[in-house]
């Protein structure tokens, strides 16, 4: 199996990817003019862009990605790979291991756990031939991703099939035997990792964690602190150069000093000096130290903030210090580059940590900032080139914001942008996605495609669209779960759960995509129930209980119908009335409990009498004649196959009513009056005849047939078998 990159949940990585076009007055954008051989006009038509991104534009599991070299970590990547061998103390005891060795890389935010595990991965995969896999446990909110969810992944990625039952025991089974290289990254508790471990010894779970994980047995965690200095100095080098390195080295040391060898903050700091080449490293190393490592906070009023006034000291708000998560020397470098960006540039930036799921690319960028799409590409380039994004490029890979820098980009935009601002930019994104849903059903199903559309929004074939969606699920759910969460945004919260859910039910393999539409509808349901909206309530139950039913659950399909029951009621709604109704007649059919079936779908048909709705009469006569006939209450069915006969001449349908007409003939023959069921089938093959079609005909000759020996007269019966036969095509004659 090739390497899979899952995209739920999403990934981070400290590796960036090589810049192609620095943000206009961001670090990267001096060396990166110096490098391409810029003119300066070039810089100002940056410039330009970047300001009309924001000024001009319309109102309204992935694995980690990057190219930066891995640098230092010999010494623990050799401890680890030394774990790997080590005999666990279920074998040194004489005992068999009965699951996967697992290693525990331990570290701060942005030091370099995942890059360490993703490393350690790349140097040993080859003894893992199975399948290597990465996923993220922790959702960009901080919340445990559910284990349900990320074993759908895995399961997905291995193409294990539709999953009906447990998902996690559907891993350990699919796991079972195999040489698997599983990489879970920002595992938070030792219950969230249990289940996902494969059950066979010779596979191997590289997990990465902000602390020791206690409830995993036989596990030494391999804890990361900062670069030695050789190594973040050989980190420097790699955006600035050997020769400014080598002509203050003592200023490098400082730097490196200064930033605790972190190399996030390392690669922050490099960025920003590579567009500063008369700046040295000792007063980098300076202005480095002269940074307060604590969280932006919203400026004073100015009546307040008069200098030196105890008024102003007692009514400015207090600092807030970074999130106790956030390492001081990597905030320090995050706050000197982010204020040294334009600030078009920075409100870009802000924005980017609305992005569901961390799925960021050009169109979730233009939608948010309100710029054009490209535009919007040619920021996320700068912002790699800066070591401010990860991604990018290479087939349109997305971008994403690292975990490690999250949380101080939330913070700065809950502090400088204008909660109406943000949930105008979140509005936009939220339309463009259901537009660009549109789109994808209409070219998934063959449907012509708006054309007042610009290109960056249409599909060219249903594979486009399939592979457009498919990777972008879980943003996508992620983008209906906070529109849900949100409360000011239930109307488009709605619009895009039902293009969401009409998109996979056109997807092909849908129907291993149960478990999401069961989510999506869940979240109609939380929004009806928030909103009093009845009708949306019943049609989301009905959803959720046609599902369960599916699924094989049957009891809480039960009560999810009589939930539904009520709220159609409650809402008038006689429609969904009758369909409940129906379905739950359905459902104890299906559990061979034929007195309700039959008692269920007699209500149905009497609200639909009520109704004089025609069609779903004849449907419902013929749903209760069968379960009679299985009841054995030949006369009662009878009755009701010739009333949906009936019914069907009323309406024209010649070929129902010749479908009826033979189960009606098939009745009377059970209730030993074969004369009877002769005269039926002559009628049911006169209608057959009339509506031309040939299999129909060919089924009542067979019925026929059947009447015909038990009447004795064998040889009129092999007659009309002979009829059917040459009314079928090669293999087409159904068993007798």
């Amino acid at each position: 199996m090739t390497d899979q990159a899952l995209d739920p949940p999403p990934a981070r990585s400290l590796a960036g990817s090589t810049p192609e076009q620095p943000v206009a007055g961001s670090p990267a954008a001096a060396a990166g003019a110096r490098k391409r051989g810029a003119q300066p006009a070039r810089d100002e038509e940056r410039r330009a862009a970047a300001k009309s991104a924001v000024s001009h534009g319309p109102a309204g599991h992935h694995g980690p990605t990057g190219s930066n070299p891995f640098v230092g970590r010999e010494r623990e990547l050799g401890e680890l790979r030394a774990e790997i061998e080590r005999p666990g103390l279920g074998v040194a005891g004489g005992r068999e291991a009965e699951r996967s060795r697992v290693l525990l890389v331990v570290g701060r935010p942005g030091i370099g756990r995942t890059a360490v595990a993703v490393e350690l991965a790349r140097q040993v995969k080859d003894a893992y031939p199975d399948g290597r896999l990465f996923a993220r446990l922790t959702t960009d909110g901080g919340e445990p991703v559910p284990a349900e969810l990320t074993a759908r992944t895995l399961l997905r990625a291995l193409r294990a099939g539709p999953v009906k039952g447990d998902p996690v025991a559907a891993l350990r089974e699919a796991t079972e035997g195999r040489r698997l290289l599983l990489v879970l990254d920002d595992v938070r508790s030792a219950e969230s990792l249990a289940g996902l471990l494969p059950r066979s010894p010779g596979s191997l779970v590289v997990a990465t964690s902000d602390g020791p994980l206690s409830g995993v047995p036989d596990v030494r965690p391999c804890t990361l602190g900062g670069l030695d200095t050789p190594a973040a100095v050989l980190l420097l080098s790699q955006s600035l150069g050997d020769i400014r390195l080598t002509n203050d080295p003592r200023g490098a040391e400082t730097l490196v000093q200064e930033a605790g060898g972190h190399p996030t903050a390392l690669r922050l700091l490099a960025a920003w000096l590579a567009a500063q080449p008369r700046l040295s490293l000792s007063d980098a190393a300076a202005r480095l130290r002269a940074v307060p490592a604590t969280a932006p906070t919203r400026a004073a009023a100015p009546a307040e903030a008069a200098a030196g006034t105890p008024a102003a000291e007692a009514a400015a708000p207090a600092a807030r210090p970074a999130a106790p998560t956030t390492p001081p020397e990597l905030v320090r470098a995050f706050r000197l580059v982010h204020e040294s960006l334009p600030a078009n540039a920075a409100r870009i930036l802000r924005l980017l940590v609305l992005a569901p799921a961390g799925w960021v690319d050009a169109q979730v960028a233009s939608a948010l900032a309100g710029c054009s799409v490209a535009a919007a590409r040619g920021a996320l380039d700068d912002f790699v080139a800066g070591g401010l994004l990860h991604g990018g490029p290479e087939g349109r890979r997305p971008y994403r914001v690292p975990g490690c820098l999250e949380p101080l980009l939330r913070a700065l935009a809950d502090i400088t942008d204008r909660p109406e601002d943000l949930r105008l930019a979140r509005a936009r994104m939220l339309e463009r996605t259901v537009r660009l849903l549109h789109t994808c059903l209409a070219a998934l199903t063959g449907e012509d495609q708006d054309d007042a559309l610009p290109g960056a929004h249409r599909f060219a074939s249903p594979a486009e669209a399939a592979d457009w969606l498919r990777p972008r699920l879980p943003a996508l759910l992620a983008a209906a779960r906070d529109a849900v969460a949100d409360g000011e945004l239930d109307t488009l919260a709605r619009r895009l759960v039902a293009a969401l859910v009409r998109a996979l039910v056109a997807l092909p393999g849908a129907d291993a995509m149960a478990a999401e539409r069961y989510e999506l509808h869940r979240l109609v349901l939380d929004v009806a129930e928030r909103r009093g909206l009845h009708r949306e309530k019943a049609a989301a139950l009905i959803n959720l209980a046609d599902l369960d039913a599916e699924a094989g659950r049957a009891d809480s399909a039960l009560a999810t119908y009589r939930q539904a029951l009520d709220a159609a009621r409650a809402g008038d709604d006689t429609e969904a009335e009758g369909r409940v109704l129906e379905a739950l007649g359905g459902t104890y059919l299906d559990r061979q409990d034929l007195p309700r079936a039959c008692d269920w779908f007699g209500r149905a048909l009497a609200l639909r009498q009520g109704r004089g709705e025609l069609v779903h009469q004849a449907r419902l006569h013929g749903r209760i004649g069968a379960v009679l006939t299985y009841l054995g209450r030949y006369g009662p069915a009878l009755r009701e196959w010739r009333s949906s006969a009936a019914i069907h001449r009323r309406l024209g349908d010649l070929p129902a009513q010749a479908r009826a007409l033979t189960e009606a003939a098939r009745v009377q023959e059970y209730a030993g009056h074969p004369e009877d069921a002769l005269r039926t089938c002559r009628d049911a093959l006169y209608w057959a005849r009339q509506a031309g079609e040939r299999r129909l005909e060919g089924a009542v000759l067979l019925r026929l047939a059947d009447a015909l020996d038990r009447l004795g007269d064998s040889s009129g019966a092999g007659l009309q078998r002979a009829a059917a036969q040459r009314l079928f095509g090669p293999g087409e004659l159904p068993a007798s």
